[in-house]
């Protein structure tokens, strides 16, 4: 890990940095640390989104684009240390793939999509292990409160949110914004053009589905709130993952901590009514 600048922002300090991930790349990351802070604080690492926009990435959380506030400062307003990385193909990592520095944006990701099914992996089981070490050093920071940390992130950040929830017991809440997903019912909605080839894993199908997955998060905090209307995420689907996982949360005698909230007519876009239910949900779990 080498940290590249630190810059005061009046309320908090910006540091910028970056870290090898042992397989060939070098993740550019920032970091958010309130200057008010007394002793150690609760830390989010925000997964940004797609949405096509190879040139975003990280910068997404200084940005009002998606969001009804910008998230970083936002968090930090909260008592936050915020973490964020450029994912594969985003940010500063737009065009350092297989293809080199003249092949971005959606060319970009489908070779390195390519080169990673050679390599025997996924380009999402590459995406997720990176969100993996970003955790790793949020963890490794001796301003943050290990024990209270969460995760969140909208479209593909929701999904990163949940993967690595799953995946890792050290985050302790998370919120997914708009894409809480069910493979088979993406299948039978006819939509798998909602999601681009960065997010297929071979032969998940013949194990699980996504409901399986959202249940090993229990019984941390999750909640999800999607859009009605959006096209990426079918309801039925949707319904079907909190009948299942859910039950997960009650074998705990934590069902309270297990929230799916469906906003009607509403589609792929992040609310003022979701951005402040993931600030109660994290307040309420990370803040105490």
């Amino acid at each position: 890990m080498k940290i590249l600048s630190r810059e005061d922002k009046e309320t908090y300090w910006l540091e910028k940095f970056e870290f090898d991930n042992g397989a060939g790349a070098t993740v550019p990351a920032v970091l958010l640390l309130p200057k008010n802070a007394t002793g150690k604080s609760p830390a989010i690492l925000w997964n940004h989104w797609h949405g096509g926009e190879y040139d975003g990435g990280k910068i997404e959380i200084f940005q009002t684009k998606h969001t009804p506030a910008a998230p970083g400062p936002t968090l930090v307003e909260h008592g936050y240390i915020v973490l964020a990385i450029d994912a594969y193909c985003f940010g500063e990592r737009n065009g350092r793939g297989p293809g080199g520095p003249n092949e971005k944006g959606g060319a970009g990701e489908m070779s390195a999509s390519k080169f990673n099914l050679w390599a025997g992996r996924s380009l999402w089981g590459m995406m997720v292990r990176d969100d993996l070490m970003a955790l790793d050093y949020l963890c490794s920071r001796p301003e943050v409160d290990v024990q209270r940390i969460g995760v969140t992130g909208i479209s593909m950040g929701a999904t990163r949110t949940w993967w690595l929830m799953a995946l890792d017991d050290r985050p302790k809440a998370a919120v997914a914004v708009c894409c809480l997903t069910r493979y088979q019912d993406l299948i039978q909605a006819e939509l798998l053009k909602a999601h681009g080839i960065y997010y297929f894993v071979p032969g998940m199908l013949k194990h699980f589905d996504t409901e399986a997955v959202v249940a090993c998060i229990a019984p941390r905090a999750f909640l999800s709130v999607a859009g009605g209307d959006d096209g990426g995420s079918p309801v039925p689907g949707i319904y079907k993952i909190e009948a299942a996982a859910g039950a997960a949360w009650k074998l705990y005698d934590r069902a309270e901590d297990f929230r799916s909230h469906i906003f009607p007519g509403v589609a792929h876009v992040y609310t003022p009514e979701m951005w402040k239910e993931m600030l109660q949900w994290f307040d309420a779990r990370l803040r105490q």
